[in-house]
């Protein structure tokens, strides 16, 4: 996948320009850069990821790209775990639920982050059986199923597009129902 496909998964979302959005598990940048084009430039964008040189890498290939970081927070940190993020009005999740067994917990954690109607972009591979690069993915029946359970609507699905890792990948979007902050 290239830029354009991770753009083209999410721009059916319909992101309105500006607001305060998360990349969690954001690594090198690929959701990141196509967040913030999709946002524009008053946007403020965390990127959430445990490992530095990967956020030290998005950092510099974001200002390649983009001529500054001036909207760019970094956030050293484990999503699953209480992280200090204003109440946002979207996150993006690429790739990274599929790490986490329990994932309706951490549905959970991460609505904390959400204002009450707050967006959540979900890009997953839509298979239910994993491996050791991907242990816990996630098909998008499975999600719709799960997400109500987690405090959020019923997920909508926006898009797809193929890999030749996993048969293919979805993107969804549903909202917080209900806030804690």
């Amino acid at each position: 996948m290239d830029h354009n496909d991770h753009v083209n998964l999410l721009k059916p979302a319909d992101i309105k320009p500006g607001g305060s959005w998360a990349d969690l598990g954001a690594g090198s940048g690929a959701f990141t850069f196509a967040l913030r084009e999709l946002t524009g430039p008053a946007a403020t964008i965390y990127a959430v990821d445990k490992d530095r040189a990967s956020l030290k890498k998005l950092t510099q290939g974001y200002r390649a790209r983009f001529g500054d970081s001036q909207n760019l927070e970094l956030v050293i940190g484990d999503f699953s775990r209480t992280l200090n993020l204003t109440a946002l009005d979207g996150i993006v999740m690429a790739n990274s639920l599929h790490f986490f067994k329990d994932k309706e917990k951490v549905l959970r954690q991460v609505g904390t982050y959400l204002k009450t109607n707050g967006t959540l972009l979900l890009v997953e591979y839509n298979v239910d059986a994993g491996n050791l690069w991907v242990p816990y993915p996630l098909t998008f029946e499975t999600y719709r199923n799960l997400a109500p359970h987690a405090g959020f609507s019923e997920p909508q699905l926006l898009a797809k597009a193929p890999s030749s890792f996993l048969r293919g990948f979805y993107s969804a979007i549903c909202h917080t129902i209900v806030s804690t902050q």
